[in-house]
């Protein structure tokens, strides 16, 4: 009888422990939805269900990461564009630091493939930040 108790518990932990897994997609891996920050942010990008590459070529479950400041994810298939409000780490990057005026903005981080293609409002995710 310990033994089944023993083997449903070691179950019931393995079941909780996998659900506490990060969900496909783009995330903040240091930055939260209304966080308080200065005015040079430290942003570090992350994914799950897909791997980085940098730009150029077009692979199944691969890409790179752009952040978008004030502005919303770019429809699926369409490339993001490449100005100062749409920021393209093409080669891979995942780590970056933005210059943010005071006041509040938000962030959207939007995954692409190696063409800048965007993978749409699922592989994207915005967060406000409040710049003091």
């Amino acid at each position: 009888m310990k033994s089944i108790v023993k083997s449903l518990f070691v179950l019931a932990i393995i079941a909780v422990v996998s659900s506490c897994g990060q969900k496909e997609g783009v995330f903040f891996e240091n930055l939260k939805d209304g966080q308080e920050v200065g005015t040079s942010v430290l942003v570090k990008m992350g994914v799950s269900g897909m791997e980085i590459e940098p730009a150029g070529e077009v692979t199944k479950g691969k890409g790179h990461h752009h952040i978008i400041i004030d502005d919303n994810w770019v429809k699926t298939g369409e490339v993001v564009p490449a100005d100062k409000t749409h920021i393209h780490f093409g080669k891979g990057q995942t780590e970056t630091t933005l210059e943010l005026t005071p006041g509040e903005h938000t962030l959207t981080l939007q995954f692409a493939n190696g063409l800048h293609q965007s993978y749409g409002e699922a592989w994207s995710k915005t967060i406000t930040v409040n710049v003091k």
